[in-house]
């Protein structure tokens, strides 16, 4: 995406130039003009560029029976003068208002969404966007973040350093493509108007059929518009919240359990999820050693067939494209895929 800030500069700035050298072809032919053949074009062009720039070294073209002549010296100096001033300031405030500094910092950041792939993409900072990012900074899962409104992005910058994002509109194609959705494993729809997030959902659709999209409905009206656009899942934050409220009441201790589980940051555990590649050969859950990780409990297994079997057994034969359901750390998660060649949910 092409940064508006340095396109305005550019603009101002060739355009200034543009209007300088006008200025200085004009007073190089005008001054040829006015003292004769006798002075060469570098004389002329000397003179204008003295004029213009204010050094004063004195007049290279003599003026001294010439009304005609000073009185285009005046002109020459006006115009030349203020045009010159103007690109100066614009110039400096560029520079010294740290425009440039923010202008390469995104240009970097550019390229550095350019090599992302298999990443998520948060479409929205607003609420529940600020705490998506924040899990999937959490467990260290590779995202990028679109929000059109800057004090937001600043906000979590605050929080998680080094954060890749895009200032944009999230329902504009060019803005998903400059997040890189061809390559994205999944995106969250997490605005909060549900119009915004329907269009989301449309376009991340059309423009990558097979990435995951997670989108936040605010009515539960508007739930199966959010299925019929493409999400494959949505999401009601006052549905959930119900929930919640209702589980404070008859389940305290398990909530406190699972928030003691979130906010641990020292051992930073999550129920987590992995997926059997279809290349690994049937074998029971004993061969892969998960006591080697010392806080990974095994929960459940989702059989390809969709049949669940909890706290499954040492015994139990896990099949290629069976889900492993587990808690652990995400640097154990991590571990656990590069040594059984595990893959993400998709």
């Amino acid at each position: 995406m092409k940064d508006e800030r340095i396109s305005g500069f550019y603009r101002r700035f060739f355009g200034g130039v543009i209007i300088l050298s006008v200025i200085l072809v004009s007073g190089t032919t005008g001054y040829r003009l006015i003292g004769g053949s006798q002075y060469s074009m570098l004389d002329c062009f000397y003179m204008t560029f003295i004029t213009i720039s204010t050094i004063g070294y004195g007049e290279i073209i003599d003026m001294t029976y010439s009304p005609e002549g000073r009185v285009f010296t005046m002109f020459v100096a006006f115009f030349g003068i203020g045009v010159l001033t103007y690109l100066l300031s614009n110039f400096t405030a560029f520079v010294v208002g740290g425009e440039l500094k923010e202008a390469f910092w995104r240009k970097r950041m550019e390229n550095k969404i350019k090599t992302f792939s298999n990443h998520y993409i948060v479409c929205g900072l607003e609420g529940d966007g600020f705490y998506i990012v924040h899990e999937l900074y959490a467990t260290s899962r590779p995202c990028i973040v679109v929000e059109i409104e800057k004090r937001r992005i600043e906000r979590a910058l605050e929080m998680f350093h080094a954060l890749p994002f895009i200032e944009g509109d999230a329902s504009d194609n060019d803005i998903l493509l400059s997040a890189g959705i061809e390559r994205a494993k999944g995106l969250f729809a997490a605005a909060g108007e549900d119009n915004l997030n329907l269009v989301v959902t449309l376009s991340a659709k059309q423009l990558n059929p097979d990435i995951k999209v997670v989108t936040r409905c605010k009515e539960i009206k508007n739930v199966n518009k959010m299925k019929k656009a493409g999400a494959d899942v949505v999401v009601s934050p006052n549905y959930i919240g119900g929930l919640r409220m209702a589980s404070e009441m008859f389940r305290p201790t398990v909530v406190s359990f699972l928030d003691t589980m979130l906010r641990d940051k020292e051992r930073n555990l999550r129920i987590e999820e992995v997926v059997i590649p279809d290349d690994v050969d049937p074998k029971p859950i004993s061969a892969l050693h998960l006591k080697r990780f010392p806080t990974c409990m095994l929960l459940a297994v989702k059989t390809r067939s969709g049949a669940w079997v909890y706290n499954p057994s040492e015994h139990q034969v896990i099949n290629p494209s069976d889900t492993l359901v587990f808690m652990s750390t995400p640097g154990e998660r991590i571990d656990m895929k590069k040594i059984f060649h595990l893959k993400e949910p998709s």
